[in-house]
């Protein structure tokens, strides 16, 4: 770790704790964290991720003091030692893909006091029923990228942009062994799915698939303000063999 660098250019540490190990760098209070120090974040969680099975502390943790990051590894050992069984060898690929509306753009009407009635009503089904539509196309779509990339897990967001496209964010969970099968896959459904526009990234560290796993399993220190020693901000926990998560 002698040669990563964290936020703000500040050198990155292993910190034991128990059967576990936190990336860690110091942070001055009196620095905001920036969009440039949630970069350094994730390229030290990329940088691990090489090596080792990762499990990423939300951007911005930070402990006042050892003891303090000490008792929440330890409160949360259990968890995090069962988060990182579930992930070891797994990594993310990410989807996207842009779908020309269905539906077509939504119709401006007047909503006026003089025109509420029948008009608004009937504005109001026309509405939902584009709605429906669209998340039918959504789930179609979605339900044919699982059938074949067949990940072992996945999350799927969906947006409408204003251009009028549907945009479909995909997350999948796959074996770290598979990253090249994956990426054929990839190359033969663009020819597939001529209708669509896709767009494929990674492999990435788990994100998704980790803050679902440590959703409320554990409070993240609260950013010290005014300390008169650095507080520690948490990169990433990890196991010594392997490396597990960063904080």
């Amino acid at each position: 770790m002698e040669s990563v660098h964290g936020v703000s250019g500040n050198q990155v540490f292993l910190y034991p704790a128990s059967d576990l190990a936190v990336i860690v760098s110091e942070h001055n209070p009196a620095e905001a964290l920036n969009q440039k120090s949630g970069v350094d974040h994730a390229r030290v969680i990329a940088d691990c991720f090489q090596h080792s099975t990762v499990l990423p502390f939300r951007f911005g943790t930070v402990f006042n003091d050892d003891e303090s990051l000490r008792k929440s590894v330890r409160s949360n050992q259990r968890q995090f030692l069962s988060n990182i069984d579930k992930l070891r060898g797994k990594t993310e690929m990410h989807l996207k893909i842009f779908v020309d509306d269905c539906c077509g753009r939504e119709v401006t009407r007047n909503t006026s006091t003089e025109t509420v009635g029948r008009e608004y009503l009937t504005n109001l089904r026309e509405t939902a029923s584009r709605q429906r539509e669209r998340q039918t196309r959504a789930r179609a779509v979605s339900f044919q990228m699982h059938r074949l990339f067949i990940p072992l897990d996945e999350e799927v967001t969906c947006r409408l942009t204003e251009s009028g496209k549907m945009v479909l964010d995909i997350a999948h969970l796959i074996e770290r062994k598979h990253v090249e099968r994956y990426q054929n896959k990839f190359a033969s459904t663009i020819a597939m799915m001529r209708e669509c526009h896709l767009q494929l990234s990674g492999p990435w560290p788990p994100y998704h698939f980790v803050h679902r796993l440590t959703r409320g399993a554990h409070v993240p220190a609260q950013p010290i303000v005014g300390a008169a020693t650095p507080a520690v901000a948490s990169t990433a926990v990890t196991m010594p063999n392997p490396l597990v998560a960063l904080a």
